[in-house]
């Protein structure tokens, strides 16, 4: 009856032929390049650093329009204007005292309006008025109320003018916040440089770890196939039983997917180094050389000078921000004191009733002279603008202190997490030999009867175990060196500008 069963059971498990993954179609073979090529490829296509580089030239331009307020300043104007209602002038008393004649509306009405009537009068022989009449200004005392308008209708004027501050040392203090902002934006830059080589070299490493995985349940796969293919000949030769023939077949079926997904896992690695390398993601590039080619260098060689925060890109801007706060201060201080500045102007300007441009007569005016601008009283607005942008300085020490504290705390974990996995490596090396030594010796005693399919399942596994572990050990020390060199800013100073 168990027999019979077991016959059945092996009906159903399906041949060894069907579960063997086709061979891929023949493809182009990818650009394989170096984890250096990469970070070159990086800082030219890598879009955070392309946009740090335009900040860095938004910042130089506007530090070159600060300066601008240096140099002499022109404008151009020009202007017309048409008169509603004229102004009106009064002279000598009021209306009561000039007996309600109008003032001196009244005594010049009263005296041109008889003189020009009698020269008309003697040149009427001629039918030519000799002085036309001009009618005088309005004395109606309903409209103007007794006075002279002035003016005429329409304004005309244009002209330039021009100043240049002398002394101002609020200008000159905020040209240093200028140069500052400057200085600001290319540690941003380089910060975005430091990040993006992190970034690329733990996606690097990352295809490479994936890759080693893949090679291992590759390595499965192929083993637990082979023994298959023996179990089965055994098998047809009835010197294997139905169980180690299904537990073959499943072995081999349990292997098919770990390879399929270590294999998606390298595609999804590839992609994500072409991405934070800004490149196409259809772009055919693959990594050069093998995850074990970086054992040698899983060693720690950091002294505690090497240690240091100097390089460090948070803590620069801090530094910088802290520069920026201090000529803020010192800024808002000054605008307290006084000012000198030179001006100048030249200006023409016309009136006239009429629009006849060619009859205007353009008069010119122009002065130069220093203007002193002394600061008495402003409500407190300068007072509460230093104490506000001390208050700042006085948060920014606070944030240093903190930044400061959480990188010595990643700088910490990076260097156990290089030693732990130091130790591992070599605790897995050391198991990775003795677990494939054990393996050739489990799988020569299985073809000969001395050790059961259990046994050399067992040690397939062991071996596999030790061959991922060997692998996560060097990719856990490649990534936590990135980050350590990441925090401590080394890969970008000021004196390389690669």
């Amino acid at each position: 009856m168990a027999l019979a069963a077991a016959q059945a059971d092996t009906a159903t498990v399906p041949a060894v032929d069907t579960l063997q993954v086709s061979a891929d179609t023949l493809k182009e073979a990818p650009t394989e390049i170096t984890l250096e090529q990469a970070l070159k490829i990086a800082l030219s296509e890598n879009v955070s650093v392309q946009v740090a580089d335009k900040e860095i030239e938004r910042a130089k331009y506007s530090k070159k329009g600060s300066y601008a307020a240096l140099f002499p300043k022109v404008d151009g104007s020009a202007s017309v204007q048409r008169t509603i209602k004229k102004q009106v002038m009064y002279m000598g008393g009021d209306d009561k005292e000039e007996g309600g004649g109008g003032g001196m509306a009244g005594m010049m009405t009263g005296i041109l309006a008889p003189v020009l009537d009698y020269i008309n009068q003697l040149a009427t022989g001629t039918g030519v008025a000799l002085v036309p009449y001009v009618a005088p200004p309005s004395t109606d005392t309903e409209s103007n109320g007794g006075g002279i308008e002035v003016g005429r209708l329409n304004t005309f004027s244009a002209g330039i003018s021009a100043s240049m501050p002398l002394v101002n040392f609020q200008l000159w203090e905020s040209l240093k916040l200028s140069g500052n902002q400057v200085e600001l934006a290319v540690e941003k830059a380089r910060s975005s440089r430091l990040e993006m080589v992190t970034q690329v070299k733990q996606a690097y490493y990352q295809v490479l770890f994936a890759k080693e995985a893949a090679k291992v349940y590759k390595e499965v796969y192929d083993n637990a196939l082979a023994n298959c293919e023996k179990i089965k000949m055994r098998h047809e030769a009835q010197k294997a039983s139905d169980l180690e023939l299904a537990r073959a077949l499943t072995t081999l079926a349990n292997a098919i997917p770990n390879m399929y997904d270590s294999e998606n896992a390298v595609n999804l690695a590839l992609w994500q180094l072409k991405a934070v390398m800004g490149v196409d993601l259809d772009l055919s590039i693959d990594t050069k050389g093998e995850l074990h080619d970086y054992a040698e260098e899983m060693t720690i060689l950091y002294g505690e000078d090497e240690l240091k925060l100097d390089n460090n890109s948070s803590m620069r801007q801090i530094e910088l921000q802290a520069a920026q706060l201090a000529s803020a201060i010192k800024s808002n201080k000054y605008a307290s004191l006084p000012s000198l500045s030179l001006g100048f102007a030249y200006q023409y300007s016309a009136m006239a009733n009429d629009y006849n441009f060619s009859d205007y007569r353009w008069t010119p005016y122009s002065y130069v002279g220093l203007s002193l601008s002394i600061p008495i009283f402003a409500g407190g607005q300068r007072y509460h603008a230093v104490k506000a942008a001390q208050l700042q300085a006085e948060e920014l020490d606070i944030q240093k202190l903190e930044t400061e504290r959480r990188l010595r705390i990643a700088i910490r974990q990076s260097l156990n997490t290089m030693e732990t996995a130091m130790r591992s490596f070599d605790a897995a090396d050391a198991a990775l030999e003795a677990a494939r030594k054990s393996y050739d010796i489990t799988l020569a005693s299985y073809e000969i009867g001395g050790a059961t399919y259990t046994d050399l399942g067992d040690a397939q596994l062991a071996l596999t175990q030790a061959q991922l572990t060997a692998g996560q050990s060097i990719y856990n020390y490649l990534t936590a060196k990135a980050s350590l060199e990441g925090s401590l800013g080394n890969d970008f100073l000021e004196s390389e500008n690669e």
